[in-house]
């Protein structure tokens, strides 16, 4: 293995095991080069992979810090679940459900499902929780007419995916259109950002193999904290 990559993997062992903790300034390079008895040039190929990954990040005045890296949000490159998503990228995922209701469905989410005034739809209301930091807070509606019973599931464990399709209606394509909003007081206070710090804002409706319009669905993301990839093709 590579000088380089050793250091690397020394570094990046001190920051799995909290020596050097989010937020802290690690060594300068001449110091880091001294005590690995390598030159800077070295140092800086070990430290740039680090930033790459996400896990150092250079800053003016404060050298470089110790940082998280953003989480991949595969947003176009295929139906699957938020637990599925960072599961392959090895995340601790943890959700906790806020609210989940029966109710009438109202303007803005029966246009969106192509539902009649008085239909009524489930309200899932979670916080999804990534390494054990706030991630996305999310409001789901599904059609209660479509799927019946789907108060039996505990949606703190069950995905809401994997829920739709043991009902035998799965999604199987989305809409997705994204934004950027600013945190009020309340989102910053779920999200634990400042008020009106940065927010990614995704409107999905999910859709099945007839074309229904099945799931809509409100995420509030952290801006710092996520990376969207899209695969786009002509």
């Amino acid at each position: 293995m590579a000088l380089h990559n050793e250091i690397r993997d020394d570094i990046y062992g001190k920051i799995s095991d909290g020596t050097y903790r989010e937020g802290d300034s690690i060594p300068s390079e001449i110091d880091l080069a001294s005590s690995y008895g390598v030159s800077r040039s070295t140092i800086r190929q070990a430290l740039q992979a680090l930033v790459h990954e996400g896990y150092l990040e250079r800053r003016k005045r404060r050298g470089t810090i110790v940082t998280r890296p953003k989480v991949d949000q595969f947003a176009a490159m295929g139906i699957r679940s938020f637990e599925e998503e960072q599961a392959n990228v090895g995340r601790k995922i943890r959700t906790t459900v806020i609210n989940f209701k029966r109710q009438r469905a109202n303007a803005e989410v029966a246009r969106a499902l192509e539902l009649s005034a008085a239909a009524e739809v489930w309200h899932l209301v979670r916080l999804r929780y990534v390494d054990d930091r706030a991630n996305v807070f999310v409001e789901s509606y599904v059609p209660c007419e479509l799927y019946p019973g789907f108060d039996e599931y505990d949606f703190a464990t069950t995905r809401l995916y994997g829920a739709m399709a043991d009902k035998g209606r799965p999604v199987v394509r989305a809409h997705r259109r994204l934004g950027v909003i600013k945190a009020d007081s309340a989102m910053g206070a779920l999200l634990d950002v400042s008020a009106r710090d940065p927010l990614i804002l995704m409107h999905t409706v999910g859709r099945d193999e007839d074309g229904n319009a099945v799931e809509y669905s409100v995420a509030t993301y952290r801006g710092e904290n996520n990376v969207f990839e899209f695969d786009v093709a002509k």
